[in-house]
């Protein structure tokens, strides 16, 4: 059923993965990162995957991932930042479930993307003022699709566990 299924959507660093762990514990749901899941398929990390098959083939094996979340049931769904904007992948996650935006400011994002240098491919050798361009047209360019979700949600505010706790809350609080 589509009320069992909750797709988070979102540009990188934006909070997907932290905010989407935290809400499948309090309501006992299962959680996929959905490139967790496909680096465990592959036996690759994602900027492996991406330098040795290139985008449009990572983009197949995404979209692959994607659809096979349609089996379960009470599942959270963390997406890639990517994920919305190939394949039709936004109509599937609409079609299966419930979608949720979270929406950073470029700077929050360019912030945390800097603490985790290295592992977003996308933003590779980008620093400063370059990332917080590079976040900023990059996102632009993503956002009509990530507006397609039925619900959207500030995440600027998960960097403690009280942050986030109140962030799940206000979320709750607002799907009544």
């Amino acid at each position: 059923m589509k009320e069992e299924r909750l797709y988070i959507v979102g540009y990188m660093a934006s909070g997907k993965t932290t905010f989407g762990r935290a809400l499948a514990r309090r309501l006992g749901w299962d959680f996929i990162d959905l490139d967790e899941q496909i680096e465990l398929e592959q036996g690759r990390s994602i900027p492996e995957l991406m330098r040795s098959v290139g985008e449009p083939a990572f983009r197949a094996m995404e979209s692959a991932a994607l659809k096979k979340t349609s089996a379960r049931r009470k599942v959270i769904v963390a997406c890639g930042g990517g994920t919305p904007c190939f394949g039709g992948n936004m109509e599937f996650m609409t079609l299966h479930g419930h979608t949720l935006w979270l929406v950073a400011s470029p700077e929050k994002m360019a912030e945390r993307i800097e603490l985790q240098a290295g592992s977003r491919p996308l933003a590779a050798g980008k620093s400063g003022p370059e990332l917080l361009a590079f976040v900023k047209s990059h996102l632009l360019a993503r956002q009509q699709y990530y507006c397609q979700a039925e619900w959207r949600l500030n995440s600027d505010s998960l960097e403690t566990a009280e942050e986030i706790e109140r962030t799940i809350d206000n979320f709750l609080d607002n799907r009544k």
